[in-house]
């Protein structure tokens, strides 16, 4: 009878990951200990750890019979003031978004992944441009040009008043209309570039840490011998190229958004 496969072996700390529900909970209630510490995140959504358990990279021999529980803290995600709402906006966007990191890896079709690039981010200029197209056509068209120079339509419309060519006033001229108007759309644009760079800068602009204990650990050795220095390097590069050949991002680099 064949051998049984044994179980693979990581070498560090096994994670237990502790999610709370929708009802929210402190990390101290979920790690049931009081002294805890914010391993990543923000005030936001963090992941939180023992103060016994911080370090537990670094030594995964104190912890090779139990695994580390984390407690993943997200309640404040749901809460906020009303603004929060205009991040619907971004949801076609975020679909975008969704179909360029859910591109197949490709080896040796460089050409084949470039075009794909290229069409996702026709189609999110597109979705932009379209939104912006429907902005125009109710504040320009609709409203500026149509109906703020039919005088039944400023009647049942007071707040249209200043724009009525009847009124004589100073922003009765159809050019000065149009030019009033579109600010909505400029505004839309500007909104959208607000909501998307805050919700960058807040959850994505995030690199992945780049001083770990293995690395330090292959410095270390490179600069006692220089014939694994160059092998490190022979490595390094290999695993570079096949990175770039399948379509990945190369080791030790973050996702380029």
């Amino acid at each position: 009878m064949p051998s049984e496969t044994p179980d693979p072996q990581s070498g560090g700390a096994a994670l237990e990951l502790l999610v709370h529900g929708v009802g929210g909970a402190t990390p101290q209630k979920m790690l049931d200990d009081p002294r805890t510490v914010r391993i990543t995140g923000d005030e936001t959504a963090a992941v939180y750890r023992r103060r016994d358990d911080a370090e537990a990279e670094r030594h995964p021999e104190r912890h090779a019979g139990r695994p580390v529980p984390e407690a993943y803290c997200w309640s404040n995600l749901t809460s906020g003031n009303g603004s929060r709402a205009l991040w619907l906006l971004l949801l076609p966007f975020m679909v975008v978004n969704l179909a360029h990191w859910m591109r197949p890896a490709t080896k040796g079709l460089a050409k084949s992944q470039r075009l794909y690039g290229v069409l996702v981010r026709l189609v999110a200029l597109t979705l932009t441009v379209l939104l912006t197209a429907a902005a125009c056509e109710v504040a320009l068209d609709l409203t500026a040009w149509q109906c703020a120079g039919s005088a039944d339509c400023v009647a049942e419309r007071s707040w249209l008043g200043f724009l009525s060519p009847a009124g004589h006033g100073w922003w009765s001229q159809p050019g000065r209309r149009l030019a009033l108007a579109s600010l909505v759309p400029t505004a839309l644009v500007g909104l959208l570039w607000y909501l998307s760079n805050r919700t960058w800068s807040a959850y994505e602009a995030q690199r992945p840490p780049t001083d770990t204990p293995s690395a330090s650990a292959s410095a270390s050795a490179s600069a006692d011998d220089p014939t694994t220095a160059t092998a490190t390097a022979t490595a390094t590069a290999t695993a570079t190229a096949t990175a770039a050949a399948d379509g990945r991002p190369a080791p030790g680099e973050g996702p380029v958004r």
